[in-house]
């Protein structure tokens, strides 16, 4: 009640308030400005390659491929990127690839999703880290190799 009787004090009072207001909208455009950036690029990958994402760091693509060419696909793929193989063991509904490459442990299941539909999903850990970069790099090469043959 002091305030709405000093003039001064009204007048320091509603200044505060607009200032909050800038304020909170200088910080909000600070911290949310990094999304953008974000947001598009995870889309531009997404969109100009066709592969998925998980928050782990495992890439996905679906291919319209037979689970045998895309086996063949991955294998000459990993070997031109001078990946070793290690082995290729049978899951429940397709087949699992390991590989390794410096420090880094590869592995690339293929799931049979119809006879001529095949899923591809890729991890590559580097001790306890997720590499998607080098996952998303394999899809996209095995990819190009499909599209070769």
């Amino acid at each position: 009640m002091a305030l709405e009787n000093n003039p001064s004090g009204q007048k320091a009072a509603s200044q505060k308030k607009p200032l909050r207001g800038v304020s909170l909208c200088a910080i909000l455009s600070f911290v949310l400005c990094g999304c953008a950036p974000v947001a598009i690029t995870a889309f531009g990958v997404g969109a100009a390659t066709g592969v998925q994402h998980t928050l782990g760091g495992v890439a996905y693509k679906t291919f319209t491929a037979p689970l045998p060419e895309l086996r063949k696909a991955v294998i000459a793929t990993l070997k031109r990127m001078d990946i070793a193989v290690g082995s290729i063991q049978k899951i429940e509904l397709g087949e699992s690839i390991k590989a390794r490459a410096a420090d880094r442990e590869i592995e690339v299941q293929l799931e049979s999703i119809s006879s001529n539909t095949t899923r591809m999903r890729t991890t590559v850990r580097s001790g306890i880290m997720m590499d998607s970069a080098t996952a998303t790099e394999i899809i996209i090469q095995t990819d190009k190799t499909l599209n070769r043959n």
